[in-house]
């Protein structure tokens, strides 16, 4: 099978899957807003900037934690509720997967934009964009769920997840910038490795 048709395959099953009998519609689709966008840019643009394996497989992954928290809501997956009980967590520690997943995804996207649209040669100079690049996401990300919140009160406390957690927001972002900066340092290699067949970006 056809490596497109079988991301977009697993994408729509998950995607179906979420969607039937979510524990809040509208938590839901605010939840899987964000990977439906990321399919439809990669559906627009798989043939003038197709991915890399490592990153098309990384966004899948990111979409499916997208679409499980979509469905049951970040505080209530059930695997993190015994994963708490296990390790005497306070709380469901899913969305903290998810912000990890926010840095950690988004850094291998943007490093393999910059490097294939030759934006920046340093690499040093670049890993510091891109870490700054997700964290400013992670800080707008968090801006936009208060927004959301606030015009969608019934369902702020699902889409929010904070759980009572005071430094939730601020945790979040922690998350996301640990995930970026370890994607650099264990994914940067292999990435390089699956750039050179594919060369620069028209």
């Amino acid at each position: 099978m056809n490596k497109v048709w079988l991301w977009a395959a697993v994408f729509s099953s998950v995607l179906l899957w979420s969607a039937i009998n979510p524990k809040d519609y509208l938590t839901w689709f605010l939840e899987v807003v964000p990977a439906l966008i990321a399919a439809a840019v990669m559906l627009a643009t798989r043939r003038s900037f197709p991915l890399t394996p490592l990153v098309a497989v990384l966004i899948l992954l990111h979409c499916i934690i997208l679409m499980v928290g979509g469905h049951y809501t970040y505080a209530e997956v059930p695997l993190f509720d015994r994963l708490g009980e296990a390790f005497g967590w306070q709380r469901n520690n899913y969305d903290k997967l998810g912000h990890f997943a926010q840095g950690f995804v988004p850094a291998m996207v943007a490093r393999e934009i910059l490097i294939r649209k030759r934006v920046i040669s340093t690499s040093s100079w670049r890993n510091f964009l891109i870490v700054s690049f997700c964290l400013g996401f992670s800080a707008f990300y968090e801006l936009i769920e208060w927004w959301v919140a606030l015009l969608s009160r019934e369902a702020a406390e699902s889409f929010l997840g904070t759980q009572g957690y005071a430094w939730d927001t601020q945790s979040d972002m922690a998350w996301a910038l640990g995930g970026a900066i370890i994607a650099l340092i264990l994914l940067g290699r292999l990435h390089d490795r699956q750039l050179n067949p594919v060369g620069p970006a028209r």
